[in-house]
Parts: C-alpha cells; sequence; structure tokens
C-alpha cells in the first residue's frame, strides 16, 4: 500500500504565503477532504486545481471516516485542509489522523507545513514560547465560567482564538479576574487591516470597547 495521507496547511489570510510544495500537493492528489468544502474550493479556484473535495467536518467524522480510509486503502493519496493554517487545532485533523494509524497502520503520514495564526501570533507577542497552552475558543455558554477561571489559574502564555462578536466579553472575562494579566490581541493576521494591540486585560477591555472588532482574533495571554 503505498497511498499517503498529506495534513496540508493553508494560508490564513494572504495568498502570498502558500508555498511550491502545498500547491504541487493539492493538485497532485486524488482528493481533498476539507472542514469547509466551499473555502478549500475558492482555495483551490484560485491556484487553478481541479482536485475533487470532500467534507471532513466535527459533524461528519464518523459519517466520512469510512471513506477517506477507502481512498487510501484503494491506494489513492488523501490531503486534509482545515478551513485556514495547520489542520490540527480547533478542527477534526487529528481525529482524521488518529483514525487512519488505528486502521491502516502501513499508511503513511505526512506533514505540509506552513501557515499557523498560533504560532504567528506568538512570534509577534514578545511572550515566553518555549512553554505555552493553548485553549481554542471559550465555550458559549456551558462551562465558560470554568474556562476562565482555569485560564487564570493556568501558569505562562495561553493562546486563545475567539470571534467578531464574542472578543469584547471574553477580555472583559480575563479583566475581571487579572486585570493587570499583560496581553496581546492580533487580529486578521496577514491580512490588509492586520491589528496588534498590546496591554494590560484591563487596558484592551477598555480600548476595545471603542476600537473596530471586525475580524478573526488570536489572543496570547502572558
Amino acid at each position: 500500500m503505498s497511498a499517503t495521507l498529506y495534513m496540508v496547511a493553508t494560508p490564513i489570510g494572504n495568498m502570498k504565503d502558500i508555498s511550491d510544495r502545498t500547491r504541487s500537493t493539492l493538485s497532485s492528489v486524488d482528493v481533498v477532504f476539507a472542514e469547509d468544502t466551499r473555502v478549500a474550493q475558492s482555495l483551490l479556484q484560485k491556484l487553478d486545481i481541479n482536485t475533487p473535495v470532500e467534507r471532513y467536518d466535527h459533524h461528519s467524522h464518523d459519517r466520512q471516516s469510512p471513506a477517506v480510509l477507502a481512498y487510501l486503502q484503494g491506494g489513492k493519496d488523501v490531503a486534509y485542509v482545515s478551513d485556514a493554517g495547520t489542520p490540527g487545532v480547533e478542527d477534526p485533523g487529528g481525529r482524521l489522523v488518529e483514525a487512519v494509524t488505528r486502521t491502516l497502520p502501513d499508511v503513511a503520514i505526512s506533514p505540509i507545513p506552513g501557515p499557523s495564526a498560533i504560532m504567528a501570533a506568538l512570534s509577534v507577542s514578545g511572550f515566553p514560547a518555549d512553554k505555552f497552552v493553548v485553549m481554542g475558543f471559550a465555550p458559549k455558554k456551558k462551562g465558560r465560567q470554568t474556562f476562565f477561571d482555569t485560564l487564570a489559574q493556568t501558569e505562562g502564555t495561553v493562546v486563545l482564538y475567539e470571534a467578531t462578536h464574542r472578543i469584547q466579553k471574553t477580555i472583559e472575562e480575563i479583566a475581571t479576574r487579572q486585570p493587570d494579566r499583560p496581553m496581546l490581541i492580533a487580529r486578521e493576521l496577514t491580512k490588509k487591516f492586520e491589528t496588534l494591540l498590546r496591554g494590560t486585560a484591563q487596558e484592551l477591555a477598555v480600548r476595545l470597547s471603542s476600537e473596530n472588532t471586525k475580524g478573526e482574533f488570536i489572543v496570547v495571554v502572558s
């Protein structure tokens, strides 16, 4: 069996960040499985690549895992892409790799490295990055208070994702517990309106009330 599963990193906002290896991999595999087929198809169209795209997200994991395994068992090369960046965080990429290694241990799994919102934010944060914790998105309701209590008790650097409509409340939750904790808020990384906001949790909670909070956010807490 010579099939390979490729875990492919894609741009987080700037198409100039795509690598030649990413291009060649996406064009040479037999099928691309994607967290969102619309996002993946748009990317492939920009690259003038016609590889078929199928969905593989958190909701379709149980249903689509057999399809991925069938391709690989048939000797077909498969690529997986998340919505943006490097697969494995806040997407089902890790579950896919686990399913393949458990069921088809002889299948090769190869990373195609590239952009990562987490690493991009850490690189400009100025905070220690030899050890850090990625907590992902804060829960919307159930478990939300526990999430922020855990963050407050976590020593070292912590990285969060957050959405436009919740960034203000998230920073306020942190400020309530640790008003003086240093932070970086990175908005729209690698895009035209990339913005980096630095300060304490309390300072940034106040600042966000008058700032443009549209876009995608990475929060790095020292």
